[in-house]
């Protein structure tokens, strides 16, 4: 309808002086409004009834009410700050079906299990359906008895789908996790470069295209290849406070792992992220032998083993998968307490994309990070030795540059993260590692020359143990044999441990003054810019790392028990582990994961308040009306045995 009205006043009319122009747009102004006004009381009647929550976060509100009224808009939103409901209250709202174009199979199952448990008719179309099973679906979309259709981008351009649309009423198209279009994206898909053909049949189906994750230039590349320049854009706000960023030197990685997962998620489901296949397998074994419910993730397994493991980790309680980037797109686990990087990503992106699975209920989480040299040289030969054109390996070497800048910052690294994406936190975040234990910097000029000389001086043909050896004036056998026991540097940096030498070199590899010859055993070699640094005409400041954190780290201590994201008391946690049992037996009893029966953050709810009627259970956050009929009296009897 206002679509037509719009269309109607775009020609004006041609008598202005009679009045009836300006009397035609008052009245087209006033349609808007109502329209507006109607969808939005829509919509928020939709949040509370469906969804359980009584108002909408962030920008949700502005994106619903631009996309019931038929607009097209790109929408950056951080993982777990609600997009999905930027298009479902839509598709509930709008008469017709909505098309939800997602990459991964198992996102369309536990998205469309967690909407029918609210009571959404909705279904996905993809290969893990037989033909009798798909014909069914297709029936239901042809039929208008669905709200909300999932496919994958290669079914939605097939002839045979685009004919189905063509037959159906067709509401919205959402395009999920769409910095995969981009060349520009940390996960590029070729298959996504297809989506374009929408605008070009269905023009006048709104189109609403959702990333958690895209840089200005990703952004631009988005919009160009899906044809969305006239796309309302909407960028939320980046930051996830409720996780805390830790990056710590990497010395003993997976004791140090170990340590931080007992001392403070003891009980909790988490994700490991390792860079090799062969590293994920050893990791996982460890630390199942530590005795943790554990599963290895990555493309060299046969596809029913990592749908079965997937299935285990997201139906699971307190279930650790350790991984490959493989493992995680479109993961819809809101209980996910930390992730854990046992080496380096390859972006900010990445980065982001990956520790932004924990913690997506709001609840207190962690983005744990073990960082050492070998990072940055593995990560860099890997690009160096990439048959990608130039620029885009320009492209790739800036976004590296950042996240190793990220990780040797002293400053807040919430700051640091946020102002990649181009946003600015006014003051230091208070919930990272270097805001939490401040780092100490110094005057590390003469430290850095003493370096680089003993690099230098023994012809750049040796990696960093040989020549700390050398500056600590350590004599060993290959000390003897080459004579550096009788260079000028053999001894000048005694008085530093080999921790901090490490630390050191960790740091001029980092900021580009030396670099690792991949082709001679890791030998260091002088860069230009080392030139000035070297000859004293240029300083530099080092932070020092703080040797009582990394010893804490290696530590295996027993913290919180874990599991209740927030500080209980006995009875309260007591109250807690029996919800949680509840919740597991009816996830159980109905083949679904756990957290589409209720969020941790409900089950909170339900231990803070107590309910003791359906009335006060049915106020508290996440209990809609469909769930309240379906679970109420389990959860109710829980809280009332429990006294």
């Amino acid at each position: 309808m206002r679509r037509n009205i719009i269309r109607f006043t775009a020609g004006g009319h041609p008598c202005n002086s009679c009045g009836l122009f300006n009397r035609t747009r008052k009245i087209v102004e006033i349609l808007s409004q109502v329209l507006t006004r109607n969808g939005r009381d829509k919509a928020l009647e939709t949040l509370q009834r469906v969804y359980g929550y009584d108002a909408f976060r962030g920008q949700q509100a502005g994106i619903i009410d631009h996309v019931i009224a038929g607009g097209d808009a790109l929408v950056l939103m951080p993982t777990g700050g609600g997009k999905s409901l930027c298009f479902q209250i839509p598709a509930l709202v709008r008469p017709g079906i909505a098309v939800v174009v997602s990459p991964l199979i198992a996102l369309m199952r536990d998205q469309v299990d967690a909407l029918r448990q609210v009571g959404v008719n909705a279904a996905y179309l993809n290969s893990s359906l037989d033909w009798r099973d798909a014909a069914e679906v297709e029936r239901q979309v042809a039929q208008g008895e669905l709200d909300l259709i999932y496919v994958a981008p290669e079914r939605l351009v097939t002839p045979r789908f685009l004919e189905l649309l063509e037959r159906s009423r067709v509401c919205l198209f959402a395009l999920d996790e769409a910095h995969c279009v981009s060349q520009w994206g940390h996960d590029f898909r070729p298959e996504y470069l297809q989506l374009s053909i929408l605008h070009e049949r269905f023009p006048t189906v709104p189109r609403v295209a959702l990333t958690a994750t895209a840089d200005e230039q990703t952004r631009a590349d988005i919009q160009a290849r899906l044809n969305l320049g006239d796309a309302k854009v909407f960028i939320d706000s980046f930051d996830r406070p409720n996780i805390t960023y830790r990056v710590v030197p990497k010395q003993e990685p997976r004791r140090q792992l170990w340590s931080f997962i007992q001392t403070h998620h003891a009980e909790d489901a988490g994700i490991v992220y390792c860079l090799s296949r062969a590293k994920v397998d050893d990791t996982a074994a460890w630390l199942a032998a530590q005795g943790r419910d554990v599963v290895p993730y990555h493309a060299g397994l046969d596809a029913q083993t990592r749908e079965a493991n997937q299935d285990r980790f997201i139906k699971g309680e307190g279930v650790i998968v350790v991984a490959t980037v493989a493992f995680g797109m479109g993961i819809d686990k809101p209980n996910v307490r930390f992730v854990a990087h046992v080496d380096l990503p390859k972006s900010m992106e990445a980065y982001y994309q990956e520790t932004g699975r924990a913690g997506r209920d709001g609840l207190p989480a962690d983005a744990w990070m073990a960082y050492g040299l070998s990072d940055v040289v593995a990560m860099r030969q890997m690009l160096e030795s990439s048959e990608a054109p130039a620029e885009v390996k320009r492209v790739e070497k800036h976004k590296l540059e950042a996240l190793i800048g990220f990780c040797e910052t002293a400053e807040c690294r919430r700051q640091v993260l946020l102002n990649y994406f181009g946003e600015v936190l006014p003051a230091p975040c208070g919930n990272c590692d270097t805001c939490l234990e401040p780092v100490e910097t110094f005057d590390g000029s003469i430290v850095a020359q003493k370096a680089l000389a003993a690099v230098y001086r023994t012809g750049q043909m040796f990696g960093t143990g040989h020549l700390i050896d050398v500056l600590r004036g350590t004599v060993t056998e290959k000390i003897t044999k080459f004579n550096h026991d009788q260079i000028k540097t053999f001894g000048v940096g005694s008085d530093m441990t080999k921790q901090e030498w490490g630390s050191v070199y960790r740091q001029l590899v980092a900021a580009g003054f030396l670099k690792v010859d991949h082709e001679g055993y890791g030998a260091l070699h002088l860069t230009q810019a080392a030139g000035p640094v070297l000859k004293g005409q240029q300083g530099i400041r080092l932070r020092r790392d703080n040797q009582a954190a990394v010893k804490k780290s290696l530590r295996a201590q027993r913290g919180a028990k874990g599991g209740a994201p927030a500080a209980l008391s006995p009875a309260d946690d007591d109250l807690w582990h029996k919800l949680r049992a509840c919740r597991m037996e009816l996830a159980r009893s109905q083949g679904v994961p756990p957290y589409v029966i209720f969020h941790d953050s409900t089950l909170l709810e339900i231990v803070r308040v107590k309910p003791r009627d359906a009335w006060r259970l049915g106020q508290l956050p996440g209990v809609g009306t469909s769930k309240l009929e379906r679970y109420g009296d389990a959860f109710l009897e829980v809280v009332k045995r429990h006294g």
